[in-house]
């Protein structure tokens, strides 16, 4: 992956009815060879920045780049970039070998290098003898292989995915999330991927951009988003996340001292908070807690007492559901481990946290009632 700017969103935005905007002032540079993914929930402006960049979608307001040349006048049919949708968009009455030589055919290839160029793409996607086969005759993750194989075969610079794997069981997507990583890998096109899947975009991603409410809530790689998010938002929306209300009572090195209800004082990184005597929200996650902390852990440790509600066996850890202060579903994933102490709902507990591992944001996802949502 290089830094070149391939593709640009510049000061874009997106109304359908003139007064809404569904995507607002987006600036974006994504580099040649990047796989990118937008991630949000639904109605948060990702797939509409994919329509906008694949030319089905016109802007309100900005410029769309590729390369170093606006696009945003040239008909999707002329702009080279391949498509891989939900819901496969293969044509039935076509043999495999026909759907892939389609988008070579309309771009005037010679014969000869149609057929050598479907049958490089159905190796890579290791559907070799399947060609002459329709796409009823054939599974659904084969179909969506077919589907990546034909927006690949014309070797576009550009592939756009917008939730391929949606239709397919648990199993199968996972299988294909890898197999599509390792095009991306072998082939070193760029791609920008839509999902609403946060494992999906952890898994296949060099950087994710957070989408909501049409906009950027944070674009970093897989890593950065999951350990240090920089709003609650992100914070809740990529895995799973503990939230306790506080208010901050001192800032000093970058750590802010919270005072959460009842009283008690915890630390905190201050991540993403207003001042002092202000509002924030802890975010913790459950992997990072300490059931009974021993004082042997290397750095800073803040404990709180909690009482268990639930316990649920999920093999490699015990989830482990708690009342802590005034939170009823405080998650711990304590590890399934031998000479793990044993514990049972109702039992009283302390839980405890290095300051490290537990970020003061925003509060910008409270609701009326003041509690996170």
């Amino acid at each position: 992956m290089t830094t070149e700017h391939f593709v640009q969103f510049k000061n874009v935005q997106k109304s359908y009815d003139g007064e809404t905007l569904v995507v607002k002032n987006l600036n974006l540079s994504i580099g040649k060879g990047e796989f990118l993914t937008m991630l949000g929930p639904s109605g948060s402006g990702k797939t509409t920045c994919l329509m906008m960049l694949a030319g089905f979608e016109t802007t309100t307001h900005g410029d769309i780049l590729l390369g170093d040349k606006s696009i945003n006048n040239v008909p999707p049919h002329e702009r080279g970039i391949g498509m891989v949708f939900q819901n496969y968009a293969l044509f039935p009455h076509m043999s495999v070998a026909e759907n892939l030589a389609f988008p070579l055919e309309v771009r005037k290839i010679p014969r000869a290098d149609i057929e050598q160029k479907v049958q490089r793409a159905l190796d890579m996607v290791e559907l070799s003898d399947f060609g002459a086969r329709r796409p009823a005759q054939l599974s659904g993750g084969q179909q969506q292989r077919v589907a990546v194989a034909r927006a690949l075969v014309f070797e576009p610079d550009l592939v756009l995915m917008d939730e391929p794997l949606g239709a397919l069981d648990k199993k199968l997507r996972e299988q294909m999330q890898y197999e599509i990583k390792h095009i991306h890998e072998r082939l070193g096109v760029t791609i920008v991927y839509v999902t609403h899947d946060q494992s999906e975009a952890l898994t296949m991603s060099d950087r994710i951009a957070v989408f909501n409410d049409g906009i950027i809530q944070q674009l970093s790689s897989p890593v950065e988003l999951y350990e240090k998010p920089t709003t609650t938002f992100v914070s809740q929306f990529i895995g799973e996340n503990n939230s306790l209300q506080g208010r901050v009572r001192e800032i000093s090195n970058g750590i802010a001292t919270v005072e959460l209800r009842g009283g008690k004082i915890v630390r905190a990184q201050a991540v993403n908070v207003q001042g002092e005597n202000t509002d924030t929200i802890l975010s913790i996650r459950p992997e990072r807690i300490v059931v009974d902390p021993d004082g042997a852990s290397v750095g800073e440790l803040s404990t709180l007492e909690g009482q268990i509600e639930e316990l649920i066996y999920l093999g490699d850890h015990i989830r482990t559901r708690m009342k802590v202060v005034d939170c009823d579903d405080f998650i711990v994933k304590i590890p399934n481990v031998h000479g793990h102490k044993i514990l049972g709902s109702g039992q009283k507990v302390s839980v405890g946290w290095l300051t490290e591992d537990c970020r003061a944001l925003d509060c910008s996802v409270l609701n009326m009632e003041g509690k996170a949502q």
